[in-house]
């Protein structure tokens, strides 16, 4: 019997995760590539896979890859709304509670291409939680295209484009109310994002974990001393 061959992409825990727990245990055959140095041509060649998918990837990816090859990645929102970077925490703060999970044919332009499959995605919790539900969704996707082939179809709609938040954006500053300030603290709540933080007398106050009960948010804290000129 000749088995289909796929490759999964992704460096973050949940996308390995999500790999060993679930992808690798549907049919074909199945590789992992966690580093954008073995992201290599000459290697994907040599598997010639019917899928390369894109779990959770922050790197360009080489033309001659994603012109030869069926590319999927996915884009945490319901495109064309929704475009560009960092899209939870883009989302959170304006205001969604849930969103879609869109399943994408790679192209040239980042987010434009054709969409194989949406999902809904609720935007409760951490960060990670939220990258662990979509990582759990995104893997039901993944067997539904495997297995039906289904075309993709041309985004419709206005096109809205996010800006990639930077690291300084995580400083906690013009917060309205508690409410807010909990959902800025959970939208950075994962490993390898800067946390919600503000800085105060040559100390840097670092917030995680939050919990919003009635009248009082209750997160950890960890306090580093910095040198501000």
């Amino acid at each position: 019997m000749v088995y289909k061959k796929y490759i999964v992409v992704g460096y973050k825990p949940w996308s390995e995760m999500i790999f060993n727990n679930v992808l690798k245990k549907y049919e074909g055959m199945w590789y992992y590539i966690s580093k954008k140095n073995n992201l290599d041509v000459e290697k994907i060649r040599s598997i010639n896979p019917k899928y390369i998918i894109f779990l959770h990837w922050s790197w360009k990816i080489p033309s001659e890859i994603y012109t030869n090859y069926d590319c999927i990645c996915f884009h945490m929102t319901d495109v064309p709304y929704g475009r560009g970077g960092s899209p939870l925490q883009n989302l959170i703060i304006r205001g969604h509670k849930s969103t879609m999970l869109t399943a994408l044919k790679m192209v040239e332009k980042f987010d434009a291409g054709p969409v194989y499959l949406k999902e809904k995605l609720e935007l409760k919790g951490t960060a990670e939680e939220i990258f662990v539900r979509g990582a759990y969704i995104a893997a039901d996707m993944i067997k539904y295209i495997i297995e039906k082939n289904p075309l993709p179809v041309p985004q419709d709609g206005e096109i809205v484009v996010f800006k990639r938040r930077k690291p300084s954006q995580s400083r906690i500053i013009a917060i309205n109310g508690l409410e807010d300030l909990y959902d800025f603290i959970r939208m950075l709540d994962a490993p390898g994002y800067p946390k919600a933080f503000f800085i105060q007398d040559g100390f840097k106050f670092e917030l995680s974990k939050a919990k919003l009960k009635k009248d009082k948010l209750i997160a950890e804290l960890v306090v580093t001393s910095i040198n501000e000129e």
